[in-house]
């Protein structure tokens, strides 16, 4: 259930051995571009078959090149991780600490073997010029940069499901709460894109449908300390069902949380907006320092 390659071979039977140049590759292009904050490289299964070593590195390539044109010459390759030895059936992990923007890896196994699967941990950080050209677009969107920055119940799946591309295909693709005992309620704070104007919302509900959230509100803030404003107060949500709002008027904002009373489950949070000027600035700016 992972990627195997076939068994390197010396040149004769007097020298079996594969040379240390020898060694299997495979290119992969990031779900989105960004800072790579760590790497698993996981072996699950692969008990007598794992590479002896592993190394990646990474490059930033505008568009959508070719496999070829990523092998080309004049693509600079930047080592995140150097040949480390691994273990079989384990989960690999290595921390990257190198802050520039990647949009490609090429990851080796040293000299054969198998990897069951990469994970790419990070922060997403997306083409300022994109957006701004967009218009308006999902500032809280994993895709555009937004993140699940804290949430007062991770017990079934995790925060960052509410804001991934696409609708929920099934119950745990979204958020779901244990059943709370007391009279407390549930909630989720994200970081924007960058501080942006915001005109709608989406709450999504689908396929969450004995264990959805009875209510819900959102509230915004600008900047770190600024203090909360509830843009859709307390509002009834039905079960498997995409609830949408036009805000009465566009509220700025840098950071967002959704309140769900008492508990359960949402899939999806959508905040449709633009960037303001200063937003715009503030993601051009770290776009440009990370060799975006």
């Amino acid at each position: 259930d992972g990627w195997e390659t076939r068994r390197r071979r010396g040149a004769s039977a007097d020298h079996p051995w594969p040379t240390d140049d020898d060694h299997d590759w495979a290119l992969v292009r990031l779900g989105a571009p960004g800072v790579i904050r760590g790497i698993v490289v996981d072996t699950a299964h692969f008990r007598g078959n794992y590479p002896q070593a592993v190394s990646v590195e990474g490059t930033s390539v505008p568009g959508s090149p070719s496999p070829a044109e990523l092998l080309g010459d004049d693509v600079k390759w930047t080592t995140l991780v150097p040949r480390t030895p691994v273990g079989g059936h384990a989960a690999n992990g290595f921390a990257v600490s190198v802050e520039q923007r990647f949009t490609h890896l090429r990851v080796n196994q040293h000299p054969d073997g198998g990897i069951a699967r990469l994970r790419v941990h990070g922060e997403v950080v997306p083409d300022p010029a994109w957006l701004t050209a967009l218009g308006t677009f999902d500032v809280v969107a994993l895709e555009n940069g937004g993140r699940a920055e804290d949430a007062s119940d991770r017990f079934y799946s995790p925060a960052s499901n509410t804001i991934q591309p696409g609708r929920s295909r099934k119950m745990d693709d979204g958020w779901e709460t244990r059943r709370r005992r007391d009279r407390g309620n549930d909630w989720i704070s994200y970081r924007l894109t960058a501080q942006a104007l915001i005109r709608a919302l989406e709450i999504d509900t689908a396929y969450l449908k004995g264990n959805s959230a009875g209510w819900a509100s959102v509230s915004v803030r600008d900047g770190e300390g600024g203090a909360w404003t509830q843009i859709l107060p307390r509002t009834r949500l039905q079960p498997d069902t995409d609830h949408r709002f036009v805000l009465p008027a566009p509220a700025v904002a840098t950071h967002a949380r959704v309140d769900i009373y008492p508990d359960g489950g949402i899939s999806r949070l959508r905040l449709f907006g633009s960037l303001t000027e200063t937003g715009a600035a503030e993601l051009t700016a770290r776009h440009q320092e990370l060799g975006g």
